[in-house]
């Protein structure tokens, strides 16, 4: 069997190589810009401001993914400094991507004023959705699989289309004689799918306070990143305490009556660090939820209005946003409230009032 049964080369012009990989990062970028379009349409804020997010959140999310991959696979890169440049041929952290997206987002947020829970609540459907399409491109590229796994098991257990079927008969240094692989891109991105669906049901529920949403993300994320990485062997891992370890392979151990982990080598470490960093970040996100209810700080709502601090950079659709009318209603009257004063402030001008101090004084 072919290595690879897809080519991850869409066509060639001279020496440039246009690869699916690229492609479909390209369209995962695309339509989570028109997710969080259509959403902060519904609170007044023009798609200028998703646009120009994406635009600057892009490339600090790459470059940030990049980073991450390089900082704990420094020794394949040590030696070819070059190779880092190399993104087209895979090697990006989701993780390191998150990072790079949320730092961009909250200083672009403050910039234009907007308090960053509102936002990045808007645009975690986007992330995620971003991350459901982009997991393909490492199907594409081959990469971001599991371990080996039968071929009866992934066509009639799991009832996996032939095309990934096909394309999971991996030859590597592992295996030099080739064998199926766990297809680890698509329980992530089904995964992703599925998550998709609950926050698109909770950002409608009234009890939703600023930030929970985004909260919920990294909740239902990494609670499938957690049991997910456990089946890859291409994870990047640091050796830590044994304690630590034994109590991340007894939380992962109700999946062993279907699947086998992945192969980790001792020597190069025995924690893995997206399953160390999914736990983390679970008991940050609900940790962050009951203390900001606790002490009274979860006071806004998510369907709430949104408003910024900073007119001059205001990116709100004039007449539009969660609570229009209202505002509208607002505007006539404080209008008609400055008309009516200034009648009253001419009517005194030309009746002046005379008080019985004022008559003494005249006589």
């Amino acid at each position: 069997m072919s290595m690879l049964a897809i080519d991850p080369v869409v066509f060639t012009l001279g020496p440039l190589s246009v690869r699916w990989y690229g492609i479909i990062l390209g369209l995962a970028a695309l339509a989570g810009l028109l997710l969080a379009v259509r959403e902060g349409k519904r609170f007044g804020i023009k798609p200028d401001f998703f646009m120009d997010l994406l635009l600057i959140g892009a490339p600090s999310a790459i470059i940030a993914a990049r980073i991450y991959y390089v900082a704990f696979m420094w020794e394949d890169y040590k030696d070819n400094p070059l190779d880092i440049f190399k993104i087209w041929e895979g090697g990006i952290a989701i993780y390191g991507a998150i990072i790079g997206a949320f730092i961009c987002g909250i200083i672009y947020s403050r910039y234009k004023g907007y308090s960053f829970w509102r936002i990045v609540d808007i645009c975690v459907p986007a992330l995620l959705i971003g991350q459901m399409i982009g997991r393909w491109g490492n199907f594409m590229n081959q990469e971001a699989y599991g371990g080996p796994v039968s071929e009866e098991f992934l066509r009639n257990t799991l009832h996996i289309p032939s095309f990934i079927v096909n394309h999971m008969f991996i030859v590597d240094s592992a295996i030099p004689e080739g064998a199926f692989r766990h297809p680890a891109f698509l329980y992530e991105s089904l995964w992703s799918l599925v998550g998709l669906g609950i926050l698109f049901i909770l950002r409608r529920q009234k009890f939703l306070r600023a930030g929970e949403l985004m909260a919920a993300y990294f909740i239902w994320y990494s609670i499938g990143r957690f049991f997910i990485e456990a089946l890859r062997i291409d994870s990047l891992a640091f050796i830590g305490p044994k304690w630590v370890a034994d109590f991340i392979n007894a939380l992962w151990t109700p999946m062993t009556g279907v699947f086998d982990q992945g192969y980790l080598d001792p020597a190069y470490g025995n924690i893995r660090i997206s399953q160390m960093l999914a736990l983390l970040l679970i008991v940050a996100a609900i940790a962050f939820i009951m203390i900001r209810r606790a002490t009274g700080n979860a006071t806004v709502r998510y369907l709430d209005p949104i408003v910024t601090t900073k007119p001059e950079r205001n990116g709100l659709i004039e007449g539009a946003g969660a609570d229009s009318d209202n505002n509208e209603i607002a505007a006539k009257k404080d209008k008609s409230s400055v008309v009516a004063e200034q009648a009253d402030q001419q009517d005194d001008s030309e009746n002046p009032i005379i008080t019985p101090d004022d008559t003494r004084k005249d006589s």
